[in-house]
């Protein structure tokens, strides 16, 4: 009888390897798809680093004085710089195929049901995203920009490194483009039971503050102005996002009763 115990929890322990070797074995090929699209959109981004080096330094140009221009201090520093510019192209141009390369990878814990959402979520979240980064660059980053070189006088001007520039536009559009998934992240966690529609709505106040709290971690600026218009599209989002809990509520019980 021990020794039946014992061969069935050594077959178990072998399954439970195997799973696991298996899912190793998915996750490499899922990244390694990823970073070949992303290596891909980088050569093409380079290739045309000057268009995409107007179209990134658009929202500051537009507003800094005509004889303003940008500067870079290091010999390599233009070089590298420009590599940074290809690489964040290509993650913007790549993230629907990274976005379903990782769909794919979680894929296979799912139910039969829940797998048809594949399309739905590649979709909404690639819109969420890239939402995200144009909400920030027509309409974030020019007001604030146009806010600070207000400060540009006869004896004050402005000398701007574009390697700061580049850091500032990143970390700023990435950060609008991450807290539009808002209504994919609540979505996943009504799933795992985690939250609910009740409690999102009961915890409407504190949600506010967090998201404020959020802005202002997220936009590297400090002024007031940039933080509130970061806010208000996560609050808008945030309001969007019950009704998604909702309906995640809606699809569990309908699986429920149809198992």
């Amino acid at each position: 009888m021990e020794d039946n115990e014992n061969k069935e929890n050594q077959e178990n322990s072998e399954d439970q390897k195997m799973s696991l070797t298996e899912h190793l074995i998915e996750f490499r090929k899922r990244l390694t798809r990823s970073l070949i699209a992303l290596g891909i959109g980088f050569g093409v981004c380079y290739y045309y680093k000057d268009f995409v080096f107007d179209i990134i330094t658009r929202p500051l140009t537009q507003v800094l004085p005509k004889s303003s221009h940008l500067i870079y201090l290091g010999l390599t520093e233009a070089f590298f710089t420009y590599m940074k510019i290809a690489f964040f192209a290509s993650l913007i141009i790549t993230s629907p195929y990274i976005l379903y390369q990782i769909w794919k990878f979680i894929s296979p814990g799912l139910l039969p049901q829940e797998k048809k959402y594949v399309v739905p979520f590649v979709i909404s979240s690639s819109s969420l995203f890239i939402g995200g980064i144009l909400f920030g660059y027509f309409i974030v980053l020019p007001t604030a920009f146009e806010f600070f070189v207000s400060f540009n006088n006869d004896y004050l001007k402005a000398m701007l490194s574009f390697k700061d520039y580049l850091s500032l536009f990143v970390t700023f559009l990435l950060g609008f483009g991450l807290s539009f998934e808002l209504p994919i992240f609540i979505f996943f966690l009504t799933k795992l039971k985690i939250v609910n529609a009740k409690m999102l709505s009961r915890q409407r106040r504190y949600a506010v503050l967090i998201i404020f709290i959020i802005a202002a971690v997220l936009t590297p600026s400090p002024d007031a102005l940039s933080q509130i218009l970061m806010a208000i599209p996560l609050m808008l989002l945030y309001e969007i996002s019950i009704f998604v809990s909702k309906f995640a509520e809606k699809k569990a019980v309908e699986s429920e009763i149809n198992e």
